[in-house]
């Protein structure tokens, strides 16, 4: 038999998957082919609507006392044993109504968790004595010590639909992820699956890696997930997940990246606030099948945008946040010089279909209104099956990440200069300027060398305006380059692309901007 956690005795409960019930002895290892299988029959049934709302007491906190319902840190979950590991449990409530089953796994052998009062300090609302048997938990946090020895960081945490979030090193929370997104950006209405039951892995005595495995339920399908998760400078999520669908599902979105653009150097629209920027991510990077390196920055203009980069095999893609200088943001609060950025590779043969990119339009920060995701061409129909299997990065910076030089700034103008007033006096004609800074380690030596440094700049659906300046920025140690380029107003999106060519060779990523004229 399974040992009892010394902190909470816990009842040993028959194992129960859905309709699928297994009993838990002592030869039944649980493992993620057995999930899948599980997931797999469960998407042969017809979905039941499986989730609960919390009881009345719960339902009627306000934020404020919702978030005054603390998890216990005495009570955390592997807290007296001999692993880096600890979980920390939350409470449903508010928003968070999602009600999920967690269990443990030891030598292959599964021990679910109830859910009690004893786990939490409810503080202003002590007076509140829940139903037995009425409640789960709406998801979990794992903590370890990321930053130092002595203190145990949060490093993940697994709430709401199919969301996660993750941390390195000196980072605090930015952007999430998402394991399945269905019918992002439409057409109609999209729909959010979601985990219904965890099972976490105890690791080996001082093991730095922590294995979660989650089941996914929802209208259009059942599915399994696989997560792998090993701490550091850079956090690292091995995922895998494997997709059951009930019915037809036209847009499949992998690996979904969630963030917030409020505003920036590139947004077409500006607020009235007292910090420069605000956004958790300024760009999407992105590595396609051919091994050329793409930079979009991200912008908000007030619009719903919907991009679409078709690909074969894509290399990778994420979302950065590449400013990390605080004069950027001038936020003590919200620091979003240290949020994080997130790199998803692939693994194995992923076929063709498209990164999308969704930017919303936004009147606060408290809203994210970024997605991007990988969309295989291939759709699946009732009763079809696939899987899929990458790795999220999470850091701060990745030298590696692209192999090329990097944009830098990007920093757009609508104002026309003098010698364009003519061409925008009928109010016909939209002209827009683009000031670029690249960086790449030798670009201080090619600006004062006799190597030939060339950018490389076009546009659809566009006019470029005479031939694009550069210069050596030697403030910021960066090569400049301007343009401009005049389009119809109310006409087609506008494209631009610009990359720099070093002696006949890119020796940068490419950037990509979409604009509306």
């Amino acid at each position: 038999m399974m040992k009892f956690r010394p902190f909470l005795a816990f009842a040993l409960v028959t194992f129960a998957l859905v309709a699928c019930a297994a009993e838990a002895r002592e030869d039944n290892i649980f493992t993620y082919d057995q999930l899948k299988a599980h997931a797999g029959q469960l998407a042969n049934a017809t979905f039941s609507d499986w989730r609960q709302e919390p009881p009345k007491e719960i339902r009627k906190l306000t934020y404020d006392q919702y978030r005054d319902i603390r998890f216990n840190p005495k009570k955390a979950l592997w807290r007296y044993e001999h692993i880096p590991f600890q979980v920390h449990l939350f409470h449903p409530g508010w928003i968070q109504s999602d009600q999920v089953d967690i269990n443990l796994i030891e030598n292959g052998r599964v021990e679910h968790i109830p859910y009690s009062q004893d786990f939490f300090d409810f503080g202003t609302n002590s007076n509140i004595v829940l139903p037995a048997g009425k409640m789960k938990f709406s998801g979990l946090r794992v903590h370890y010590p990321i930053n130092r020895a002595d203190y145990l960081d949060e490093l993940i945490v697994f709430q709401g639909a199919t969301y996660f979030r993750a941390l390195a090193k000196d980072l605090v929370y930015g952007l999430s992820a998402r394991t399945i997104a269905v019918n992002c950006g439409g057409p109609g209405t999209e729909e959010f699956p979601r985990f219904r039951a965890f099972w976490l892995n105890r690791p080996a005595d001082k093991e730095n890696r922590l294995t979660i495995l989650g089941l996914i339920d929802s209208p259009s399908l059942a599915g399994a997930a696989e997560f792998v998760v090993t701490p550091g400078n850079i956090t690292t999520v091995k995922v895998r997940v494997a997709i059951y669908a009930r019915k037809k599902i036209g847009h499949l979105g992998i690996a979904p990246l969630t963030s917030m653009y409020w505003y920036g150097r590139q947004t077409g629209v500006r607020f009235s606030d007292f910090r420069p920027e605000v956004h958790d991510s300024d760009g999407l990077l992105m590595n396609n099948g051919a091994g050329e390196w793409l930079w979009r920055p991200l912008a908000h203009e007030g619009k719903f945008r919907f991009c679409s980069f078709v690909d074969n095999n894509p290399k990778g893609f994420g979302l950065f946040q590449r400013d990390r200088s605080f004069s950027s943001y001038s936020d003590l609060e919200a620091h979003y010089q240290d949020r994080p950025s997130a790199w998803v590779t692939p693994i194995g043969d992923w076929g063709e279909g498209s990164v999308r990119l969704l930017e919303l339009p936004t009147v606060d920060e408290f809203n994210d209104n970024i997605v991007a995701f990988w969309e295989p061409k291939k759709t699946l129909s009732a009763g079809q099956n696939a899987e899929f299997a990458y790795d999220i990065q999470w850091f701060s910076d990745n030298p590696k990440l692209p192999d090329a030089g990097r944009t830098v700034t990007t920093r757009v103008a609508d104002v026309p200069d003098p010698e364009d007033k003519d061409r925008v006096a009928d109010g016909k004609t939209v002209i827009r300027k683009f000031v670029l800074d690249f960086r790449w380690p030798e670009v201080t030596e090619d600006a004062s060398s006799t190597n030939q440094l060339v950018p490389v700049v076009s546009v659809q659906n566009a006019t470029l305006l005479g031939k694009p300046v550069q210069q050596y920025n030697a403030y910021d140690r960066t090569w400049r380059v301007f343009f401009k380029a005049a389009a119809q107003k109310g006409a087609a999106p506008v494209e631009s692309r610009v990359f720099i060519n070093r002696n006949g060779k890119p020796v940068t990523e490419t950037w990509i901007y979409l604009w509306n004229p």
